[in-house]
């Protein structure tokens, strides 16, 4: 049969979040209040990092970059699901679904390999700290950057572009907030797609390589910090290490639920509540791990904040 003979939806439901109306808003000021918080916090420490110059240093350019990635992370998915709670129709184009789809996984892609470059930079700062200002210099930080946004954003444009070309004959129905992959290659007529078992193997290779390069790089440099005599030296290097691998251990924690091990037993409720720790929760406490426990970063953005409110007043 001929795929425009069977490509009949043009557009996807997104039931989203559905409940009583007090819910509903309850719901919308809290996910609107994080997309804030988020949005505040990661411009915040762009500006600190630009406007400093003591700041302009590989470490700092790449949470700089890690910072602009997390906000378009976050509105690639808030803003229309924040237009979705109150919505009637609560519809998405299939072309602005699958752009979303695309972005959402380009993204998230991009993002682990922007933890595997700062856990790079942690490690020779840690474990060669007299070779770090000659390996990583801004030439190489800067093509350690291009290179995670390239093959963040060229490593699914090909099965995604498959997906959309599976007939959709109906239901349109998504019970989710988002366009996600499993939700919609389940709503293809096609039986049990090959594009499908190929979209699941290079999401897992890409999530499970990236976690064990990570945590090996943390490895090293755990046991480097035990050989520092110095106590405080250990004390702080352990502080740094810890709160990094509690953003990464949250993040890795919740995509291999969803994209590596088997999720069929779960409920579509549970997606939803992991889901949004990864896209939302995440994104709102990295500017918190990585910057404010952080000597400089905090004098920085208490010089960009004094800057701001002495501009107002002026």
């Amino acid at each position: 049969m001929n795929k425009s003979e069977v490509s009949t939806v043009t557009q996807f439901v997104l039931l989203g979040f559905p409940g009583p109306w007090k819910m509903q808003i309850i719901l919308f000021s809290m996910i609107l209040f994080i997309y804030i918080l988020t949005l505040t916090g990661n411009m915040t420490i762009i500006c600190a990092v630009k406007w400093d110059n003591r700041l302009h240093t590989p470490m700092y350019m790449l949470l700089a970059n890690f910072s602009f990635l997390e906000i378009w992370y976050v509105t690639c998915t808030v803003p229309n699901m924040l237009v979705n709670i109150f919505s009637k129709t609560k519809t998405i184009s299939f072309s602005g679904c699958f752009i979303q789809f695309y972005f959402f996984f380009s993204l998230g892609t991009t993002e682990c390999f922007f933890l595997c470059v700062m856990a790079y930079d942690r490690y020779l700062a840690i474990c060669h700290p007299l070779h770090y200002s000659s390996i990583m210099t801004g030439q190489l930080c800067a093509i350690l950057v291009s290179l995670c946004w390239l093959i963040g954003f060229l490593g699914y444009s090909i099965l995604i572009f498959f997906i959309s070309q599976l007939p959709f004959c109906g239901p349109n129905i998504i019970d989710h907030f988002l366009c996600d992959g499993d939700p919609l290659m389940a709503l293809s007529c096609a039986p049990t797609p090959i594009i499908g078992h190929i979209f699941h193997s290079v999401s897992s290779i890409i999530i499970i390589l990236t976690m064990l390069y990570i945590l090996g790089s943390y490895v090293l440099v755990l046991r480097a910090v035990l050989q520092v005599p110095s106590s405080a030296g250990q004390q702080k290097a352990f502080s740094t290490c810890g709160s990094h691998l509690v953003v990464v251990s949250l993040f890795y924690g919740t995509i291999m639920v969803m994209y590596v091990s088997p999720t069929s037993g779960n409920s579509v409720a549970m997606h939803k509540i992991i889901t949004l720790i990864y896209t939302i929760v995440t994104p709102v406490l990295n500017p918190l791990i990585y910057s404010l426990r952080n000597r400089d970063m905090k004098l920085a953005l208490r010089q960009v904040l004094c800057g701001m409110r002495s501009t107002q007043t002026s």
